[in-house]
């Protein structure tokens, strides 16, 4: 900061020596936080002169304040009064883009006045106008003040705060060091007293005015005369500026703030101007808590990935530098995280799958951090985890690598879960809006164990949290009750006969075996191919296109058969039944009104970044899919979805309203249609009792949906008949 700054060896600097005023206000805004100015004359022209200085200041969070005379050109005095006003309602200015900042400052037309604007208004200059009580002459102080928090740097000047001072005029200025000797702190500390009582309000000396009053100033007691040194030409000041770097000393001093610009882009920083969320803050503090070890329960589209990559830069902040390896299910997801690695600023990202080429690019890197402080980032399937190419290069990776496994339920598959023990990096979080694995104790026990957490996890954030708050918006939700034909009840009954001989009277559960895998198989089979799904499908289309006048925006999750093991596999493949199905509802959608451009998202898609571009711009309207939509794929623009699946699978039905609820600019609210299969079973056939409680499972699933809705008061109504065949309390169903 100001201590590590070179300044000139007798702290004297003057135009056309060696050390000129113009390269100590550049080495003060590049190592400061706080910029004090009591001045006389005040032109934005030296903004723009030192361009490179401020970017680097405001960057790092500087603010300024100045007290100048009532002497401005029309455009400084019309960019103040839109600053104070708010009148800054098309102007954004982000202040963690250095680039973009850099390059606003040094252009000195419209875009820099509204800029300056927008600085005055959000008080990061903030200034004073001024004359002399006595109403004769102006205020001509030119002295001033850096910190950087710590230490202070003071200085008085010939030169005013202008242009033509820093690059015209033969100035000098004398700086002086509060760590140097007493005699340096004690003028610091007189020439701050003096400052802070005139920027106050409170000096008896001067009279304050409105920017209103400085226009009139302008014009009646000065007149354009005066004004010469505030008014330069776009074209005159990039000439000027260009003379003054032939001074090898100016030209040494912007080339080290051009180099410490560099440095600053490439710094990982957060990628949003506000900075980490209160939630997001805590969520890294229990995770510090529990021994950098723990479970991130948040609800989809309520940031996990920003939480955790939060959690890196943080590290990253405390060591100077980052390494971290991110598990993944599929290659979608690869491609989204390298996108928010890029967000906030990380480097050398690898990606790992089983359509990459990537083992030289990791053996370089686990060679090179043992010789230097060399930041990466791998992110792998949980498919190439496992194998053992990847694993000969995961097991040299250093201990303190940040392990982020997305999707956490996937580590407790078989294949992965025996592999926890082993895993030496000490440094883990686990992501999921569902955590838990279905019937699946020992998967559950192994994520735990290798987190150091369990339910309810040191961090959770639940979809009713996100939704109060508005991180998610709103939602209307339909359930349909589909029923079985007479031909699928019967094969339906008939298969759950054959179940009951499998059944444990001891548990109430199945017994452990392939001969009931398949029977379950082939009953899931009925209830997601039901032939009335179809019918109740084409009028929901019908009537969404006759309520809104288009099908746009609309995600329709088409019936599918097994889940994917993403243990084995990083990218879900439809089998030809699945694609005739698909097909089918595909030409549902289309059947529903010629001007509706319909599009499927599968794993034989090509372009598919293509089509989720057309689909958020509406040029593509209806996406159909089947799992490719589940995770990984950011589609914010969804406001209507179609649910045809009949998974009784919690988390997939989780996931997917979480990407229809995303946020949108453009986006009111959500609606949600739920296709919901019943067997209707009479009691005497079948195994009444255990369909009874297989409804109700679902139903627990409809209700918790309806409940988080703003029609929930409809649902309750469509649900009253089959709560009354099953013989279902509608309090137990939310209780539960």
């Amino acid at each position: 900061m100001l201590k590590q700054v070179n300044w000139s060896e007798d702290r004297s600097y003057r135009t056309g020596s060696e050390s000129e005023p113009i390269q100590f206000y550049m080495d003060g805004l590049c190592n400061s936080k706080k910029f004090d100015l009591l001045l006389g004359y005040f032109s934005s022209a030296a903004i723009n002169v030192l361009s490179l200085g401020f970017a680097s200041f405001l960057y790092s969070g500087g603010t300024m304040r100045m007290v100048v005379n009532n002497v401005l050109s029309q455009e400084d005095r019309d960019a103040i009064k839109a600053g104070r006003e708010g009148d800054i309602e098309n102007i954004a200015i982000d202040l963690t883009d250095i680039k973009q900042l850099k390059r606003t400052l040094n252009d000195y037309g419209k875009h820099f006045f509204d800029c300056l604007a927008w600085l005055i208004a959000n008080e990061k200059i903030q200034i004073k106008i001024i004359k002399p009580k006595t109403g004769k002459g102006i205020a001509h102080y030119k002295s001033g003040a850096f910190s950087d928090g710590v230490d202070t740097v003071g200085f008085k000047a010939s030169c005013n705060f202008t242009a033509f001072g820093l690059l015209e005029n033969l100035e000098e200025l004398d700086g002086f060091l509060s760590w140097e000797n007493s005699r340096s702190s004690k003028m610091i500390n007189r020439q701050n007293s003096f400052f802070e009582m005139v920027f106050s309000g409170k000096s008896d000396i001067v009279d304050y005015l409105e920017v209103e009053d400085v226009s009139i100033a302008i014009k009646k007691e000065f007149g354009n005369a005066s004004l010469n040194e505030l008014l330069i030409k776009e074209k005159e000041l990039v000439e000027r500026k260009s003379r003054v770097l032939e001074n090898k000393g100016v030209r040494k001093s912007f080339e080290k703030a051009i180099t410490h610009i560099e440095e600053i882009q490439r710094e990982p920083r957060f990628p949003y101007p506000e900075g980490a969320r209160e939630y997001q803050i805590a969520a890294y503090d229990a995770w510090v808590g529990n021994g950098y070890k723990g479970v991130f329960a948040m609800a989809t589209g309520t940031g996990k990935t920003i939480t955790s990559l939060n959690c890196l830069l943080n590290l990253y902040r405390e060591t100077n530098t980052y390494k971290a390896i991110i598990t993944v299910p599929t290659t979608a997801l690869l491609e989204q995280w390298k996108k928010e690695c890029a967000k906030f600023n990380f480097s050398n990202v690898i990606t790992v799958s089983s359509k990459e080429n990537w083992s030289d690019n990791l053996a370089f890197f686990n060679t090179a951090t043992k010789l230097t402080n060399t930041n990466f980032i791998v992110i792998v399937t949980y498919a190439s985890l496992t194998r053992p190419k990847f694993q000969s290069h995961f097991k040299l990776l250093p201990k303190e690598t940040l392990l982020i496994a997305d999707e956490v339920h996937n580590m407790g598959s078989p294949s992965i879960s025996k592999l926890l023990p082993s895993i030496h990096l000490e440094k883990r979080i686990g992501l999921s809006a569902t955590p838990n694995r279905k019937y699946d104790l020992e998967g559950n026990t192994a994520i735990e164990s290798f987190f150091n957490d369990k339910a309810p996890f040191i961090y959770s954030y639940s979809m009713k949290q996100a939704l109060e708050v508005g991180w998610l918006c709103k939602y209307t939700y339909f359930p349909h009750i589909v029923y079985l034909t007479d031909e699928e009840l019967v094969e339906y009954i008939k298969i759950s006969k054959q179940l009951l001989t499998y059944l444990d009277a001891k548990t109430g559960r199945y017994k452990e075996c392939k001969e009931v895998e398949n029977l379950l198989l082939k009953r899931k089979r009925i209830i997601h191919k039901a032939f009335n799904k179809k019918d109740v499908f084409k009028k929901i289309m019908k009537n969404e296109f006759k309520r809104r006048g288009n099908l746009k925006y609309t995600l329709v999750y088409v019936p599918e058969g097994l889940e994917p093991d993403y243990s084995k596999v990083d990218e879900y493949e439809e089998d030809e039944e699945e694609t005739n199905l698909i097909n089918e509802y595909t030409r549902i959608v289309k059947d529903t009104n010629d001007s509706i451009l319909v599009k499927q998202y599968t794993s034989n898609t090509q372009n598919r970044n293509e089509i989720i571009n057309d689909f958020e711009n509406g040029t593509v309207h209806v996406l159909t899919s089947m799992k490719c939509l589940d995770e990984g794929v950011d589609v914010p623009r969804s406001e209507l979805a179609v649910f045809c699946s009949s998974t009784g699978n919690p988390r997939q039905f989780i996931q997917r309203r979480g990407r229809v609820l995303r946020n949108h600019k453009d986006k009111v609210h959500a609606v949600i249609h739920d296709l919901v299969v019943v067997p209707k079973i009479s009691d005497g056939e079948g195994n009444f009792g255990m369909e009874r409680n297989l409804i109700k499972k679902e139903l627990e699933r409809v209700v918790d949906f309806s409940e988080l809705s703003m029609n929930k008061i409809d649902t309750y109504e469509e649900l009253k008949d089959i709560l009354d065949y099953y013989n279902l309390n509608l309090n137990d169903l939310i209780s539960n």
